[in-house]
């Protein structure tokens, strides 16, 4: 079991495409590999859990407990031959002054050592001192190896090498050229999912060939196995309290919502939860379930076929009123409301919000988000203490011609939500938000859903 943080000096230098490559080339030498990724994302771990066979799982100082983190890479890469841990932005980027939640900090927290992904455009002589200052800021992070991104060519790449040869003690584990075939395609937020792409498997596979024909993986395998995983826990971090009998929970999944915590999958399936997968572009009839999650995604690339599905949206509709515990976040949200506009087209979407979603050019909501229950909360708690929620949000679009609800579920202390002041949008058994929860020791929602679907069950069964 070995462990390596691959970062950066700033953002957008490449580390995505080469966590991609890393995965799928070590995978392809036969290695378990078992990907991380820093913060709240959920498209680079779609490509990275693609790339590397296996679920991606997030690891953000925000919403999880130290000691929580420490545990998710111990426990989920236990079983991994190597495990690669992706940051988001520049090593030492952080919201805190103190880099209590960069890279570094979590690269010492789990004791990885660090590659950086270096984009070397226009780059000579100036990269040396780019490295010594970067091991010169914290001396106990250990950089253990460089890789040039975005190189010109051969003679670029050579002077790069004796540069930093000839200044800095740390290797050069890879020399990686400009090349088109290595990109993703973007789109507004981000990374186009890999569920989404026609050609992800083959694009993957290039990306894996041309690092293993640019990167020492053997290199970066021994430096790797120079630090061992911190101690597994005994059980799976944060298991969900099982379920008195088991029960059926939908799950909208295709190319219109893909943005789940895959942890969170499981800990329900764990707890006792039957995952029944909805195609909500072609499945025309909702299926037996006795609850249902519409999680994140781009409702608005396949608004028109989602239109065109009048039968699911007509049971989706009929099911809410009936009284079916459903919660949807951000994607599913814009789909249970009346309309959704994007682009001059406008098209019919669930209905059972009265609220119409408008996509705008610019982010609505953006970032990291602190909500706060208001009055007696839809999910019932244990405790009586005060709620607030860590999670975040990143939405285009916004609702507008709202009815608001008699009782909102949250009020935001930091973030956008619905508008501006809340979030979670309830109506009946409905929950509805922008915010996207992830269930860890500060916010155990998968456990508060699961059993008021039970209590829900029990309720209907009994009359």
């Amino acid at each position: 079991m070995s462990q390596i943080l691959i970062s950066a000096a700033h953002k957008s230098s490449g580390k995505t495409t080469i966590s991609i490559g890393l995965c799928a080339a070590l995978r392809a030498r036969g290695l378990k590999v078992q990907p991380f990724k820093k913060g709240p994302d959920y498209i680079d771990p779609m490509w990275l859990g693609r790339a590397a066979g296996r679920d991606c799982h997030n690891l953000d100082f925000y919403t999880m407990a130290r000691e929580e983190i420490r545990d998710t890479v111990a426990w989920f890469g236990r079983s991994a031959d190597i495990n690669i841990i992706e940051g988001n932005k520049g090593l030492y980027d952080g919201l805190d002054l103190d880099g209590s939640n960069s890279n570094a900090a979590l690269a010492k927290l789990v004791g990885a050592p660090v590659v950086l992904v270096l984009d070397a455009r226009g780059m000579t002589r100036g990269i040396a001192p780019l490295i010594l200052g970067y091991q010169a800021f914290d001396p106990d992070i250990r950089i253990a190896g460089v890789i040039l991104n975005q190189l010109g060519g051969s003679r670029h790449e050579s002077k790069l090498r004796a540069v930093i040869e000839h200044y800095t003690d740390v290797p050069v584990l890879g020399a990686v050229a400009r090349h088109g075939d290595m990109e993703i395609l973007e789109r507004h937020l981000g990374l186009i999912p890999s569920n989404e792409e026609e050609a992800a498997e083959r694009h993957v596979s290039a990306i894996g060939k041309a690092i293993e024909a640019q990167v020492d993986l053997d290199r970066l395998t021994t430096i790797a196995s120079a630090q061992a995983l911190p101690p597994a826990p005994a059980s799976a971090p944060l298991a969900i309290a099982p379920l008195d009998a088991p029960l059926k929970l939908g799950i909208a999944r295709d190319e219109a919502f893909g943005f789940y915590y895959p942890a969170d999958l499981n800990a329900m399936r764990d707890a006792g939860a039957e995952l029944v997968f909805i195609d909500t572009l072609r499945d025309t009839a909702l299926p037996d379930i006795d609850g249902l999650f519409i999680g994140g995604g781009f409702p608005e690339s396949c608004m028109a076929e989602l239109e065109a599905n009048r039968p699911l949206r007509g049971a989706i509709r009929d099911a809410i009123d009936a009284g079916l515990p459903v919660y949807a976040e951000c994607g599913g949200l814009m789909y249970l409301s009346r309309t959704l506009s994007w682009k001059g087209k406008r098209c019919e979407m669930v209905g059972a919000i009265p609220g119409d979603t408008v996509m705008h050019a610019r982010p609505q909501g953006r970032g990291y988000v602190r909500l706060a229950e208001t009055g007696a909360p839809l999910w019932p708690r244990n405790d009586d203490a005060p709620r607030e929620i860590a999670a975040h949000e990143f939405h285009y679009s916004a609702l507008e011609n709202l009815d608001a609800p008699e009782c909102w579920e949250y009020r935001v202390l930091r973030g956008t939500g619905i508008d501006g002041e809340h979030d979670g949008y309830r109506r009946g058994n409905l929950l509805a938000c922008y915010t996207h929860q992830r269930s860890t020791s500060k916010n155990r929602w998968t456990e508060r859903f699961l059993h008021f679907i039970q209590a829900c069950k029990t309720r209907h069964n009994a009359n």
